[in-house]
């Protein structure tokens, strides 16, 4: 094999511009501008983000995972409340999210502060998800070890057949969590890598704005 060198892979940005005059007073309501475009332009899974949070080696972990609703209070997503990255916001509850949309050469960044959301909450989502995800996440012990997929599928039908005679109901183990962003960055790609990005930081309560370098 070669030894991978992609350092002649590059693109120049320049399809929009922005600046501290241009953005809206919320970051909320920023961010939903930017996300409404995005819908037009990118396709399917635009609500797709990195989430990262810190694990027990403080070494920092990222994963792709759906956002599936935001408002002034914050950004929510659902999981395992087992699962690793679940296990690392028990110990350590702030995470970031990093959104990329190609098409229209932005990028979003938010940090903050994560919590789970009411059951109630939880409930109302889990039973808007097609039934194989609901059922999917009685079966799936994320993020443990499994033997092979037939282990998986094993427990699915068991799952199907529990429910066949019980009423199905939300797993404890499953439920969202919301970020409550303390600072979010609009990044904008321009020409000769000088990008525009435009950062919010919440400063007693209100959102203040600065310009960062590139």
């Amino acid at each position: 094999m070669g030894e991978g060198n992609i350092q002649g892979i590059r693109k120049d940005y320049g399809v929009e511009e922005l600046s501290k005059t241009s953005v809206l007073d919320s970051p909320i309501d920023q961010f939903e501008l930017w996300f409404k475009d995005a819908m037009k332009s990118e396709g399917s899974e635009v609500n797709a983000c990195v989430l990262s949070t810190l694990a027990e080696d403080n070494c920092p972990e990222g994963r792709v995972v759906l956002l599936k609703f935001f408002a002034e209070d914050g950004f929510t997503f659902y999981t395992n409340y087992e699962s690793k990255k679940a296990q690392q916001l028990a110990k350590h509850p702030f995470a970031s999210m990093t959104f990329y949309w190609r098409t229209r050469e932005r990028q979003i960044r938010l940090k903050g502060r994560v919590e789970k959301v009411s059951a109630e909450v939880s409930d109302a989502y889990y039973f808007e998800r097609p039934e194989g995800s609901q059922l999917g996440a009685w079966a799936s012990p994320q993020s443990q070890e499994i033997p092979d997929r037939a282990f998986l599928k094993k427990r699915v039908e068991n799952v199907k057949q529990r429910f066949e005679t019980e009423e199905l109901k939300r797993p404890d183990f499953w439920g969202g969590y919301i970020l409550i962003p303390t600072e979010v960055e609009f990044w904008q790609g321009r020409p000769s890598r000088l990008h525009d990005r435009i950062v919010y930081s919440l400063v007693d309560g209100q959102w203040v704005t600065k310009r960062l370098a590139p």
